[in-house]
């Protein structure tokens, strides 16, 4: 098993002990040298960012992907808000979104399974508070 290399900037907006009106938190990144027959995977691609949705407590409405070139991209609309994955097999790399509004949801528990899923030698990921205080 190789070793994942994750780089992590986080963005955050000023300190409150107030619970936000409009909670966000966007965790996204991009990952490199993944597992080519996984990337080129339309359906595989599917079937991960169902998982990632339940695993995130999110509730999915629909799933729509595309094959563009050697790459798939998949958009998972969730009520939330969304999760992307692009890919570029030739490259071995790929980009991940995972953004949810809602406290009672774990975007990072989902972008953390998708990593696993693309089995990436590294990772740098970055995660964005979005929230209106």
């Amino acid at each position: 098993m190789s070793r994942i290399e994750y780089s992590i900037n986080a963005v955050r907006s000023a300190t409150s002990t107030e619970t936000p009106r409009v909670y966000g938190r966007h965790v996204f990144g991009n990952l490199y040298d993944c597992d080519v027959n996984i990337l080129s995977n339309e359906e595989k691609l599917r079937e991960v960012v169902v998982e990632a949705a339940k695993i995130g407590n999110m509730t999915l409405l629909d799933v729509k992907s595309w094959r563009i070139g050697y790459g798939v991209s998949v958009v998972a609309v969730v009520l939330e808000s969304h999760i992307t994955i692009h890919t570029w097999p030739e490259y071995s790399f790929a980009t991940v979104d995972v953004y949810s509004c809602g406290m009672h949801t774990n975007p990072d528990e989902a972008f953390n399974y998708i990593v696993n899923a693309l089995k990436p030698r590294r990772v740098e990921k970055r995660v964005a508070e979005r929230h209106l205080e």
